[in-house]
């Protein structure tokens, strides 16, 4: 096979690639092989002699013990040790493709004679346009995918899809996203395909090799893959942490009995709606080859990936010795049980046919799954509402307590409940907005305790004084278990009608309300009488934290994971987003729900000043402290690094004006920091990089004239431009019109064509009086990013032919200063290009507890 030889217009219709079937041959000269092969290892002939010394198949039971415990590790530790994989990049295209197929060889020669492998390296070209980050259009030409199909040895009509990504971010090595799901899926390969068990279906493994570069490997296997015809479901592994346990954390659309193979074959589930539905909100910034496969494919599937110990995700520190053992084994055993699972299903051929509604599913701490039918959550969610409706109707309607106000006093502490959760919320964002104001955001960052002590007893100490408050002057007659009986009901009161809206708009969470009704319900009726013996306060205390087990040891336990996933991304949020007010606003909401039936203990207790004063006190002195510096938010410690990331871009601009004349160049390296607190923490160590250098926007120029690699710019609006020299890359970005017409349509087609490196951003905005109607790009409708200009992300592989794509724009009103304002920036990621002598100074002075990533880029402006 002679890809490199291919000419550009077989290299863009050739779907298959190196297609073939059986043995996967090793590279041939002049292909994708290296220049030197790369060094072997216990990965390689080491592991093959000693598989061939014991003779025969091992037993299913045997390899599973196995697995990943050392063989995955192998895989894993030979692709880090290849480095930062971005696409296009020799380590990608040739190393890791040529290793990948070597070890596929070698699983291959010892397949069970049952089973048939197939192997196929696809080289992709194609667009589509995606509403993420605010809405681009993305292209790629010449990428990598190495696709294995092992299946029955008579063929099979249908399959499950494992799919991973072997590329890496720029200066990363991608250890845990994603090289370790390679690792998982290569041993999961081995195994059935040694396996004596014969499987129903195929099974069938994607290696991708350019997920990174926004889902591009997924997109172009999905939609022109011969075999992704044959796929019914499918299973996505992803990262974003490092190790741990791996999340279900998408599932579907609409396809229950996926969730109930999960459930049914997985070894050590853990799941969770709840993670789904804030993932599908768009809250979180990332998005995975699920989407692809889903809205491209319409394929339904499983999305896991490791969330613990995000700070170290797309960084030098994601590297294999971090990634626990028992982590890899967890999701060796888990993935390999699925897909033999659905490999064997019947229902995995008629798939569709299942396609009803979604599915309620959720861990308890690890242990098992429970998973229902969203239909049948409602009615469950329905009929637990109706009970708590029904207890507190019975005594609204009919009271049975001595006093005669029952109705006034159950609607005033609703009140005073709603204004203590909603003062406490303005405490806290009180406080975390001075924080923010002062500086000193993000001082929880590397000492998550920082943060309870602040926001969380702020959050506590304003509930409990406003309750002494109402108890002290306003209920001060009334007696305290009645009290505490009126504040029970109450909380259950805003419950019930949290898990009537949750429900009515159809959210499967909606179980986690159910769970906070029905179990404070049972416990209040079984305590109830106890409740009003003399002297029997103790026991009911005993009883009632008791019946209260199950929902605060389950709400703790999701509280955790929320935790866990939510405070790495807040140190990468970008500079518009105080981190501090989101955290603290979570704080908030959590001490609302948690404190909720604990309310009915300030009632009932003789007095709260000591409580007050201690939660007073620790705010307080936290409170100083954070505001004083004490908190330092990062961290560079082996064990456990915590950095901030820089971006830092060595970059070249030009403008040029209308008549082509260059109107504007300039030179400097442009430095975004990726969290709230900016440069401020940098500067010290770097005085160069202070506010007398911040960027300043050219405001007729799209994206205010900066190379965005992506289009976060309303993300990162605070940014620095450091003068330097100019670049001057061995393989420069070309950039030309190559034909301007007037359509039938009266509109004018400008046709460009472009040269460069394996990653390029193409930027458009439209002048006042004319609009984009038409491209060639996507699907020929024009897609606007966030703030109404157009960005376009392109990458190719090892080779490519030149990108050649035309734009239509409808003039309505011609105006002197042309139609369109275009430009092109090129992004030199690997080799020796991405290198400058300024760049690498620059970056030595950063600090340890910093991550900067650094490469070399131009950009050009072109107005017509």
């Amino acid at each position: 096979m002679e890809w490199a030889s291919e000419s550009a217009a077989v290299r863009r219709h050739r779907v298959g690639g190196e297609r073939r079937d059986g043995p996967a041959a090793a590279p041939q000269p002049g292909s994708e092989a290296p220049a030197q092969e790369p060094p072997e290892d216990a990965c390689g002939g080491a592991r093959t002699r000693k598989r061939s010394a014991g003779g025969g198949v091992l037993s299913l039971a045997l390899l599973v013990t196995d697995i990943l415990s050392v063989s995955s590790r192998d895989y894993l530790e030979h692709i880090t040790s290849i480095g930062p994989r971005t696409t296009g990049s020799p380590e990608n295209e040739i190393v890791t493709v040529h290793y990948l197929l070597e070890q596929i060889k070698l699983i291959e020669d010892q397949r069970n004679s049952l089973h048939r492998i197939s192997v196929d390296v696809q080289r992709p070209t194609g667009s589509f346009s995606i509403d993420f980050l605010g809405g681009f259009t993305s292209y790629y030409d010449n990428i990598t995918n190495v696709v294995v199909k092992l299946e029955p040895r008579d063929g099979a009509q249908h399959a499950v899809l494992a799919n991973c990504h072997f590329d890496s971010v720029a200066n990363s090595p991608g250890a845990s996203d994603d090289a370790v799901s390679c690792s998982v899926m290569l041993e999961v390969l081995r195994v059935l395909s040694a396996s004596s068990d014969a499987l129903h279906h195929a099974v069938i493994f994607l290696f991708n090799g350019a997920e990174e570069n926004v889902l591009q490997a997924s997109h172009g296997f999905i939609t022109q893959h011969p075999w992704a015809g044959l796929i019914r479901a499918f299973i996505n592994l992803e990262a974003a942490g490092v190790g741990g346990k791996e999340l279900v954390f998408q599932t579907g659309p609409e396809n229950p009995w996926l969730v109930q193979a999960y459930v049914s074959a997985a070894k050590h589930p853990f799941a969770s709606v709840v993670a789904q539905e804030v993932f599908q909100s768009g809250i979180i910034p990332s998005d995975t080859d699920f989407r692809i496969y889903r809205d491209f494919g319409n394929i339904p599937g499983i999305d896991l990936a490791f969330i613990e110990n995000g700070y170290i995700y797309h960084t030098k520190y994601d590297t294999a010795d971090r990634i626990l053992t028992d982590s890899i084994q967890r999701a060796g055993d888990n993935i390999l049980a699925v897909l033999k699972y659905l490999a064997t299903s019947d229902m995995l051929a008629a798939s569709s046919q299942y396609r009803h509604g979604n599915m309620v599913f959720f861990d308890v701490l690890g242990l098992f799954v429970v998973a229902y039918p969203s239909r049948v959550g409602s009615i469950i969610n329905s009929m637990v509402a109706m009970a708590g409706v029904l207890y507190l109707g019975k005594k609204l309607l009919q009271p049975k307590h001595k006093t005669d106000n029952y109705m006034k006093d159950f609607f005033c502490a609703l009140g005073i409940t709603l204004i203590s959760w909603f003062t406490s919320l303005v405490t806290v964002l009180i406080l975390a907005v001075f924080v923010s104001l002062v500086g000193q955001s993000l001082s929880w960052y590397n000492h998550f305790y920082v943060s309870v002590c602040l926001y969380g007893t702020a959050a506590v100490a304003k509930i409990v004084l406003i309750h002494t408050l109402a108890k002290k002057l306003y209920y001060v007659n009334a007696s305290d278990q009645y009290l505490g009986e009126v504040f029970f009901d109450t909380s259950l009161c805003v419950h019930c009608v949290s898990l009537l809206a949750l429900t009515y708009r159809g959210l499967c969470s909606a179980f986690i309300s159910a769970v906070w009704v029905a179990f404070p319900l049972l416990t209040k009726l079984c305590v109830h009488k106890d409740l009003k013996q003399h002297g029997a306060q103790g026991k009911f205390i005993a009883f009632y934290l008791l019946g209260m087990f199950i929902p605060y040891l389950y709400a703790l336990y999701l509280i955790w994971a929320v935790f866990e996933m939510f405070t790495p991304i807040l140190g990468r949020s970008g500079s518009e987003i105080p981190p501090d007010v989101v955290l603290a606003s979570i704080l908030a909401g959590c001490t609302m729900i948690l404190s909720s039936y604990f309310i009915n203990f300030i009632y009932l207790a003789k007095s709260t000043k000591k409580t007050l004063l201690t939660l007073t006190s620790v705010c307080a002195v936290t409170f100083l402290l954070v505001c004083g510096g004490a908190f330092f938010p990062y961290s560079s410690h082996p064990a456990s690094p915590k950095p901030k990331r820089v971006f830092l871009q060595h970059m070249t601009r030009t403008f040029h004006d209308l008549h082509g004349h260059v109107m504007k160049r300039d030179s400097g390296i442009w430095i975004n920091g990726f969290d709230y607190t900016g440069m401020s923490h940098v500067t010290p160590h770097i005085p160069e990089i202070n506010d007398t250098i911040r960027a300043h926007c050219e405001e007729d120029a799209p994206l205010c004239g900066f190379p965005w690699y992506l289009p976060v710019h309303f993300l990162i609006r605070k940014n620095w431009y450091l003068p330097a020299p100019e670049v001057s890359p061995g393989d420069p970005a070309h950039f030309r019109l190559v034909s301007k017409e007037q359509t039938p349509w009266d509109s004018v087609k400008l046709t460009f064509e472009a040269t460069g490196p394996s990653h390029m951003s193409f930027y458009v905005r439209t002048h006042k009086g004319s609009t984009l109607s038409q491209w060639s790009l996507g699907n020929g409708t024009p897609v606007t990013s966030r703030g109404g200009d157009y960005f376009v992300f392109y990458s190719h592989g090892l080779q490519a032919s030149a990108w050649r794509f035309w734009i239509e724009v409808q003039v309505m009103e011609e105006r002197p200063e042309g139609m369109v304002t275009v430009a092109i920036a090129a992004h030199y990621l690997s080799g020796e290009d991405k290198k400058s002598s300024q760049l690498d100074a620059l970056r030595e002075k950063f600090p340890d507890w910093t991550f900067p990533s650094a490469w070399v880029c131009t950009y050009s402006l072109f107005v017509f």
